[in-house]
């Protein structure tokens, strides 16, 4: 049978049938090219590649919320994930057979930390949907004016769009009952008392509806940001990647008095309900919230056509870096508010508004040198050193350069101008080097064959370099500094240069030499007194207890940020279910496909692996599930959704099921097993009869537990 043999990465969805046809006619198999027997075969391949395609672009938007949403700390900027998400979005449209409920393109954000209580939102948050250039607010306009039946000229407020963490106040009586971040739209985190210091979000108000929601955005200044920064900087702690993570973690600080010591601001823009407020227009909607004591932001402008927009953000690129607070856009809203009503909104998305993104800064600097970074799994990164240059607000003296295959393509030489932006804020990386302007002793960069800080040969892994001496040391420490991390193990006070000074004393050499430190041993390095060395030793014995999820992030898996171990933790309970497991049973997991189910089993099954697990189980290092604990997994691969008011939260139900193994989801498919219903279930109901799923009331409930 013909074989496709490029990847799917390397298909557009025309690409992909055009492959399979083009197979199909080369087939040597068949003597009749209209009934190919090899076509459907190939076709079904190109189904299946497609489904991965889809289900791995999924998995990494959501590890990519994960670390946006709950950990404040993003590895991809805000210009990838929108190339992510557009990515899927074509996909789902062109495959609908393959769209989910559960989808990030149908949902918003990411689920609440459990740190927190879970507030259920009145109205749902949205997202909004995002342009890039003239060509998508044209396209957007068009929309507006299909769902209307109409051509008639519309009015927009164009309001800045804050880089912060958006959050939902909700007041009874004109008194502030509790505010809470959006979560994933549905569901927020209740963080009431981190925003009670903000200026301009009153805590009492008169004259206004019953039951109010107001919805802002919370941010941190640039002067603030920076001296955050430099004072975790002082007490050696990760700095903050930009204000917008800076605000999102002073914001879910369990304890108030971090995010009291730490000036946030805040500006609010929107009502969960307008309709009991007699106003008619959201400029009169700014007023009302301004009059009534909430901070509003005073730059916004009324436009009509295509090229005021522009005008506008012309206008905005240049100003923006004045402000004292980052914006990464425009927000484009239709003024009229029984508008807004009609146009409605999507799973996600209002109809009625859009987010208007700036185009990444770009600055001219000189290349002075490249070089090498080793990481964990040998994987030599080259770093472009550069003259320093302001760029976003933040100096840039470095930049990623990815692999050989990206330094090539760029033909880069040393001593090279090049065009730099920092995609989202957040990561440098150059874009083009100005050929005209190199200079005559420029030399092009040769990548090393040797790792530079072993010196053994380095192999090619795809598109990357290699080292693949288990005892480089740069490895050894960057894997000992992960498993430590606060993402990891989080083990408090080994930071990478305690690790540094153990590796050259020669007191651990692997990660489960950690646990064979005595206190003595830390008394030798620099640094550590008899209080300081005892809290390390203490720190390692407490994480041999740390949770399944975070021991399983520590391990380097391949494919398992935060958010994939915990489901991983969720649904085997403990280390030694989870090695057991068959990569039929691993790919059976929700959220699991079939590439992340491979790279996860081959990774336990490789020696080096079980040798690492099996020497940290033998120093008493044994994580499980928390939930695990309560009981065997016997719902193990059923799937929950609950509606309806009940007489316990939905969280206490939905944590006894989980607690069991069972999966609780928002949304009732065909693939959903039980439906538990409380009173006035809503449409759920229906859809769960009209698909054959189960319903369970409390009761029934009760006695399917026991």
């Amino acid at each position: 049978m013909p074989v496709l043999k490029n990847s799917p990465d390397e298909y557009s969805m025309n690409a992909y049938q055009g492959a399979a046809h083009t197979a199909t006619k080369l087939c040597i198999n068949c003597v009749n090219v209209a009934s190919c027997r090899c076509e459907q075969a190939i076709l079904a391949d190109v189904s299946q590649a497609i489904k991965e395609k889809i289900q791995d672009l999924k998995n990494r938007i959501r590890e990519a919320n994960y670390r946006y949403y709950v950990l404040n700390n993003p590895e991809i900027s805000d210009q990838e994930w929108d190339a992510l998400l557009a990515q899927l979005k074509a996909l789902e449209a062109e495959h609908p057979e393959f769209l989910t409920p559960d989808s990030p393109t149908q949902q918003v954000g990411a689920s609440p930390q459990a740190s927190f209580q879970t507030i259920v939102h009145p109205t749902p948050m949205m997202s909004l949907d995002n342009a890039f250039n003239l060509e998508d607010i044209t396209k957007f306009e068009a929309s507006i004016n299909r769902t209307l039946a109409s051509d008639k000229q519309l009015d927009y407020l164009c309001e800045l769009k804050i880089d912060g963490l958006s959050i939902n106040l909700y007041y009874e009586h004109g008194v502030l009952v509790w505010g809470a971040t959006r979560g994933n739209g549905r569901q927020g985190e209740d963080v009431t008392f981190n925003l009670l210091g903000i200026n301009g979000l009153p805590k009492r108000l008169t004259n206004v509806p019953e039951q109010l929601e107001v919805r802002g955005e919370i941010y941190l200044s640039k002067q603030e940001f920076e001296r955050i920064n430099r004072e975790r900087e002082q007490d050696g702690e990760a700095l903050f990647k930009n204000p917008r993570n800076a605000a999102s973690g002073t914001i879910r600080q369990l304890d108030p008095k971090v995010s009291a010591s730490r000036q946030l601001d805040a500006y609010f823009y929107a009502v969960g309900s307008h309709h009991q407020l007699g106003v008619t227009t959201q400029q009169e909607l700014l007023e009302w919230l301004a009059d009534k004591g909430f901070r509003v932001n005073p730059d916004k402008q009324l436009v009509r056509s295509n090229e005021e927009v522009e005008a506008l953000m012309v206008s905005w690129r240049e100003k923006r870096m004045s402000l004292p607070y980052e914006v990464d856009g425009v927000v484009l809203k239709v003024n009229d508010l029984a508008l807004q009503d009609e146009l409605g909104a999507t799973s996600r998305s209002p109809r009625w508004a859009i987010a208007y993104k700036f185009p990444a800064e770009e600055v001219v600097t000189t290349l002075n040198a490249i070089t090498l970074q080793v990481g964990r799994t040998g994987k030599i990164t080259p770093v472009a050193e550069l003259e320093p240059r302001l760029l976003e607000g933040t100096e840039v003296s470095r930049a990623t350069l990815h692999n050989p295959g990206f330094i090539q393509q760029l033909d880069l030489h040393i001593g090279d101008r090049v065009l730099l932006h920092k995609s989202g804020g957040i990561i440098p990386e150059i874009i083009r080097v100005l050929t005209d302007e190199r200079p005559a002793n420029a030399q092009p960069y040769v990548f090393p064959d040797v790792c530079p800080e072993c010196g053994e040969k380095l192999i090619e892994d795809g598109a990357n370099m290699r080292c693949v001496n288990p005892e480089c040391p740069a490895q050894q420490l960057q894997r000992i500094s992960y498993y430590a991390s606060r993402n990891a193990l989080d083990i408090e006070g080994l930071a990478e240069k305690t690790i540094k000074q153990l590796l050259d004393a020669n007191l651990i050499h692997t990660i489960p030499d950690l646990y064979d430190l005595k206190k003595d041993d830390l008394l030798q390095l620099e640094g550590f007194g008899e209080v300081s060395a005892q809290k390390l030793i203490d720190q390692l014995e407490l994480s041999k207890s740390q949770s399944l999820a975070r021991f399983l992030v520590g391990l380097g898996l391949p494919h398992v940020g935060g958010r994939t171990a915990e489901v991983l933790a969720r649904t085997f309970g403990s280390m030694e279910a989870l090695e057991a497991a068959s990569r039929e049973t691993l790919e059976a997991v929700h959220d699991i496909g079939s590439v992340t189910a491979d790279a996860i089993y081959d990774a336990l099954h490789r020696p080096s692996v079980a040798e690492l697990i099996a020497a940290l189980r033998a120093r008493g290092v044994n994580p499980v599930h928390a939930r695990s604990q309560a009981g065997a997994q016997v719902l193990s691969g059923l799937s929950f959704v609950i509606t309806g008011s009940l007489s316990e939260s939905r969280t206490v139900i939905k944590e006894r099921l989980e607690s069991l193994g069972g999966r609780v989801g928002s949304s009732v498919s065909k693939k959903t097993d039980y439906l538990v219903v409380g009173e006035n279930p809503g449409t759920k109901l229906q859809k769960a009869e009209s698909v054959g799923v189960k319903v369970l009331d409390e009761e029934a409930l009760r006695q399917f537990l026991e």
